[in-house]
């Protein structure tokens, strides 16, 4: 097996055992309290953040990172298992300088990773990841004497902190009287206790599915149709109004409607967004924001709605950054096509609980299924490719993809999206993975086919 470190704006993985071991691991955290402490004084002491999914592999990663964190003068709050979301939460509730999360997202088992958040709850943007990995590469780990190296405390309340600042911004009382009862499929990630526990806050009756954080993933990680087939049967079964997966580290959220039919993760942003936007006061006023590789339902619902929506590169740092650059807008929501929703009032990384929770709110308010309300909104079939092409060459391919889409609208800012007024076609070099990834949406799966077969036929994969 190949064995590749992932350095990017997502932060570092790798494979346990192979690219990733307490080594690297220890180095990492090091160049991370460095890049931390480079702005302060020599004595002052910056207090970090580290949660970890459930991986096997996450205590071994975890006390290497703290080790490097610690050894260079940082004191450390170790969270336990939390999600992703959950120690965004804790980074505002301790005031914490920001916050470290071992986990590989949606990776299978054998992988695991290091991702960052500063102060503000937003990973890194590109030139902070670029310092961060130069650190790394250049081994500038500032070491500290024995009295400068910084102190470790537990904190056990992530899932409570995040529960209740989520719980904050529902209806509770609409959602509890709606009697709804939800099929929850954690993966064995680290989601399951915090999410459960949030689902009881708000009266709702859960069937719980792999919500124990073992790390034993009970199938893929990913929260595809291909991989939920326990959870679409359990829907019906079960009488349930919505069935919920999500992914190791909670950040992303797909949905399952009342008759057991795999919804996606595309959704998922779309009827959050739906949700804020339709008991906005002023609707018109708020700006959305979205990476390139997002469904355009997003533009049907801006268009409907009046609002603004921005488009950025791939990465949820990227988007937040998109999200907070217009001055003075009333409300925001953004986020990324994987199922991930970006809420500012709780925190800028994606959340499966807030997307869970305006699903909900959708739901009770509206008083209709969930299939009822997709099928108002517009229909588009989008495909999903990857090729093994060496990222770097993309950029010398696309001239030529231009040329063979001679007409459409192109937008560079991360690898090449070629647009039209139905359909769109986003060529890019993978933040997680040494592969090129192709995605398109159209009016049907055909035609959607068809630009990723012409696509491939450049690249020559």
């Amino acid at each position: 097996m190949t064995s590749p470190l992932m350095l990017s704006i997502s932060g570092l993985r790798g494979i346990i055992g192979g690219s990733l071991t307490a080594t690297v691991a220890s180095e990492y955290g090091a160049a991370v309290g460095g890049w931390f402490r480079r702005a302060t004084e020599p004595n002052h002491r910056r207090t970090l953040v580290v949660g970890r999914d459930s991986r096997p592999s996450g205590a071994m990663v975890e006390q290497s990172v703290v080790g490097g964190l610690l050894a260079t003068g940082c004191d450390v709050v170790s969270l336990g298992i939390a999600s992703t979301p959950a120690v965004a939460a804790m980074v505002k509730h301790r005031s914490a300088a920001g916050g470290l999360i071992i986990t590989a997202s949606h990776n299978p088992v054998e992988w695991n990773g290091i991702k960052v958040l500063r102060g503000d709850g937003v990973a890194p943007p590109p030139d902070e990841a670029a310092q961060i990995i130069e650190r790394f590469g250049q081994k500038q780990f500032a070491w500290q004497p024995v009295e400068a190296v910084g102190a470790l405390c537990r904190d056990d309340s992530a899932g409570e902190v995040h529960a209740r600042m989520v719980l904050e911004h529902l209806d509770r009382e609409a959602i509890a009287r709606a009697g709804l009862t939800v099929v929850l499929d954690s993966v064995c990630g680290a989601g399951g206790p915090e999410t459960l526990h949030f689902l009881e806050q708000l009266g709702v009756k859960v069937v719980p599915l792999n919500t124990d954080p073992t790390g034993h993933f009970p199938h893929p990680p990913e929260p595809t149709g291909d991989h939920l087939h326990a959870l679409a049967a359990a829907v019906p079964r079960h009488h349930a109004h919505v069935g919920f997966a999500q992914d190791p580290d909670a950040d992303r959220l797909a949905l399952v409607d009342e008759r057991g039919r795999y919804i996606g993760e595309e959704y998922t942003l779309v009827l959050a967004a739906w949700q804020l936007l339709r008991k906005a006061a002023h609707a018109r006023d708020w700006v959305m924001a979205a990476n390139l590789s997002t469904s355009r339902m997003l533009d049907d619902l801006a268009e409907r709605f009046g609002c603004q929506l921005l488009r950025s590169p791939v990465g949820e740092a990227n988007v937040a950054k998109r999200l907070m650059e217009p001055p003075g807008a009333e409300g925001r929501i953004g986020g990324e096509g994987n199922g991930g929703v970006i809420y500012p009032p709780v925190s800028l990384v994606r959340d499966s609980l807030t997307g869970i929770g305006l699903v909900l709110e959708l739901l009770a308010e509206t008083g209709r299924s969930l299939s009822n309300l997709v099928a108002e909104l517009p229909a588009y079939a989008m495909v999903k490719d990857k090729c093994p092409v060496e990222p770097t060459m993309l950029k010398s391919m696309k001239d030529r993809l231009v040329e063979v889409f001679d007409g459409a609208g192109i937008d560079e800012q991360d690898g090449v999206r070629l647009q039209w007024s139905d359909r769109w076609l986003h060529v890019r070099a993978s933040n997680t993975e040494p592969i090129v990834r192709l995605i398109a949406e159209a009016r049907d799966a055909g035609e959607a086919h068809g630009l990723i077969n012409r696509a491939r036929s450049v690249l020559g994969a």
